[in-house]
């Protein structure tokens, strides 16, 4: 029986990302699958909703636009905060969740490094680019009810895709 993508399923995909250039964003690699549980925003909605109702051996071309993606951007200001207010070693990129006043964790972005600071951006580093997906249902299963509970796929040993 080939089950369909819906809520509470797990599903197993080989995807390419590109921007509207045709860059190359991100890829899963051969050996390593994304596998996401649907419905429990593991993935970006516009995405999400395109997969409802595929199965294994689908392949389906997606284009995301930014508010189903990561957002529109909302501010071209980066937030510069003192080295010492980040433990261990952060990288451009990294992604770090800061506590404002209210003990509310935001997370942010690094996007700059230097001697005095770490630069950081409220927004995602997709926020504001449509988004072109290549994507492969390799395989589709029912969620356990442990999954469900955790809002993601668990994997193990015994776990088969």
């Amino acid at each position: 029986m080939n089950l369909k993508i819906e809520n509470d399923r797990v599903a197993t995909l080989n995807f390419v990302l590109k921007d509207d250039d045709g860059d190359i964003i991100d890829a899963s690699e051969a050996d390593a699958p994304l596998v996401y549980l649907h419905g429990h925003e593991n993935i970006v909605p516009g995405l999400e909703a395109a997969l409802l109702g595929k199965v294994a051996g689908d392949r389906v071309q997606v284009v995301v636009e930014p508010q189903d993606g990561y957002g529109e951007t909302t501010t071209d200001e980066l937030i510069a905060l003192p080295r010492d207010a980040f433990e261990g070693d952060v990288e451009v990129g990294d992604l770090v969740e800061l506590e404002d006043d209210d003990g509310d964790l935001i997370p942010v972005w690094v996007a700059e490094v230097d001697d005095d600071a770490i630069h950081v951006d409220v927004d995602h580093p997709l926020a504001g680019m449509r988004l072109h997906f290549d994507v492969e249902v390799l395989a589709v299963r029912s969620a356990t009810e442990d999954e469900i509970g955790h809002g993601h796929p668990h994997f193990d040993d015994d776990d088969e895709e």
